[in-house]
This record gives structure tokens, sequence and C-alpha cells, in this order.
């Protein structure tokens, strides 16, 4: 036989080669082989990129590399994770929106900072309500404002009191966030004298709450963990969730400390994965897939979801939808009424 009698044979069997491999692609995901061609390629076939909005040592890291993690179990494509942060979420946004819409870049970010970057900030490089798809969201759980060892309070009340007559600094995660918001309106509903200063993360934040350096601080259990656990500052009140939670069984919700307004009960934290506009559907849905399975069946997922304290699904599909509609007009409209301001 010569080489252009076997030619011909090659190029078929090789075809059949790349077909067998995204049908079996495809089925493992429960989506037709031809939906997930990329340019002639099956997607995943190479590494995928996430872009996190906030430092290591926080929520939104830990949350980005245990999903990455489990995208990698599951659909066998490395995840290499890139940190971000800083302009409200803009930078890692920014650089997500200009990238290929193929499924091989994505953002992870606390969805507080896509919905305020256009209310905070005097110029977005892009619009996060058309430039980016959100495929899924983790809840924050059940996030405990901590206070220095040192300071005399035991109780949000007794914080409050004790602002009215001493000035407090109040670190804050991130700019634009559910706490930044809660604080500024306990400063007018009650004139305590809160200080807030602004950190890239609750990683910086929390070394500062451990140094001394500021007196107050709020985040993830999972980011605040360290702190807790050697002494240097305690938990005194729970900042999400309308109902106590075991991990903190002794902590009131703001309800209960007598607070019912938008600013405690509309500000919803999560760490939302995105992908930018024009990423194929079949890759959103296989994405979300993927996420909505790492809840039930990812170890290090069920680990990092019981140190945050949340016990809710992660939100995916028309329930994702939803929640952005409902929760990202609040924060604009409560910024928008408490004048927040970068800087």
């Amino acid at each position: 036989m010569n080489h252009c009698d076997s030619a011909p044979a090659r190029v078929k069997a090789s075809r059949r080669d790349v077909l067998r491999l995204g049908v079996g692609l495809a089925a493992a995901a429960g989506l037709p082989s031809a939906a997930l061609a990329q340019g002639g390629a099956p997607w995943p076939s190479k590494p995928i990129r996430i872009i996190c909005g906030q430092a290591t040592g926080s929520s939104n890291d830990a949350t980005a590399r245990a999903v990455g993690e489990f995208i990698t179990a599951r659909l066998g494509a490395p995840v290499v994770i890139e940190n971000k942060p800083g302009a409200v979420g803009t930078i890692a946004g920014d650089t997500v929106v200009r990238s290929a819409p193929d499924g091989y870049m994505l953002l992870c970010v606390l969805h507080s900072q896509l919905a305020q970057a256009p209310v905070l900030l005097s110029k977005v490089p892009f619009d996060p309500d058309t430039d980016l798809i959100p495929i899924g969201a983790f809840g924050t759980g059940s996030s405990p404002a901590v206070v220095r060892s040192g300071l005399p309070v035991n109780s949000m009340r007794e914080l409050i009191e004790y602002a009215k007559k001493t000035p407090v600094s109040v670190g804050n995660y991130g700019i634009g966030s559910g706490w930044q918001i809660m604080v500024t309106q306990l400063v007018k509903d009650t004139g305590a004298q809160f200080n807030i200063v602004n950190y890239r993360g609750t990683g910086p934040m929390v070394l500062d709450l451990m140094a001394g350096n500021i007196d107050v601080g709020a985040g993830s259990l999972a980011g605040l963990a360290p702190g807790l656990q050697n002494g240097k500052f305690r938990a005194i009140h729970l900042i999400s969730g309308s109902s106590r939670n075991p991990a903190l069984p002794n902590l009131q919700t703001w309800e209960e400390a007598g607070f019912t307004g938008e600013a405690y009960t509309a500000t919803q934290e999560s760490n939302m994965f995105l992908a930018p506009k024009g990423t194929p559907h079949e890759v959103i849905e296989r994405l979300a897939a993927v996420i909505d399975a790492s809840y039930r069946e990812s170890p290090r997922i069920k680990t990092l979801m019981e140190q945050l304290g949340q016990v809710r699904q992660p939100w995916t599909g028309e329930d994702l939808r939803q929640f952005v509609r409902t929760t990202w007009p609040a924060y604009r409209r409560l910024t928008k009424a408490l004048n927040l301001q970068v800087g």
C-alpha cells in the first residue's frame, strides 16, 4: 500500500477519533456534541482561567479555587486562578469582558461589586448588566461582625453605644459591599461614630484586625477563622441571614437587634461566576450544571460551605437571574440614598 492510498484512511480515522471524543464529552454533560464545538474542537480542550475580584484569604478566592478543582475533576481541563483585586471588581471584570467569549476565561467576584460599580465609579470600562453572563453563585453564608479582643463590647447594641462616645474604625472587605451599606446606614440611624477603612478583600482586613490596627470588621466565617480561633477578635453579631445559625448560636440577627430596614435585609452577598457576553449558551449551561453538582459532590465545596455556615445550594438558571434582578437594584438604590463614594 502506498502513502497516497493510506492518507484518506488515516484522515477518516482521525475524524472518527475527534467525533468520538466530542460525543464522550457531551454525554458527560448531557448536551449535544455539536453544540459544544468551538472552532472544530470540543470544549473544553485547553486550560480555563478564573479571574478573582478579591485577594487570597477571602471567601471569593476560596470559592474560586474549590470550584476550579471540581471543574478539573469533572471536565478534565486544568483551571488556573488569578487574583486581580481593586476598583470595585472592575479590574478583574474588565479582564474577562475583553477576553474571547469561548468559555476559557471566567470571572469570580462578590456580586455586590458588580452591582455597585456603575453607581460608585464615575467611569466603568464595561456594563456589568449586559457585558457579562451570570453562571452560578454561592452565598457567603453566616457572616459575622467581629471586634478586636480589647474592645469592651459584646453585642451590636453595645458597639453602637460605645461608638456614640468614642470613634470606632471599621474594616470593610470591599468597596460597595453590603457591610459598607449596613455600617453607613447605622451611622445615619444611630449617630454612632463609625469610620470605614476599605480593603481589597478579607485577608488584608483580617491582618489589621489581628494587629489591633482597626476595631471592627466583618466577613465570611472562613475568612475570619484565623482571628476567631486565636482569640485576636471575637464575633458579636450576625450580619447576614434572617435566622440564627447553629455555627454561631449566640449571635443576634439584625431583626433581633431591632434593625429591619432594606440596608440590613436586602443586601445578601454571594461569590458569583460569570462569563463574557457571547459565550455559547451550551457552555454556560454546562458550567452551571458543574457548579450545581459541586455543591452535592465536591468534598472541598462541602467543607467550604460548612466553614462559611452556608446551607443554601448555589443559584443557577432562573433562580440566579431572579437573584440578580432583586438584589442589584437594591444595592444601587441604597448606595445612591446613602451617598456612598469610592475612597
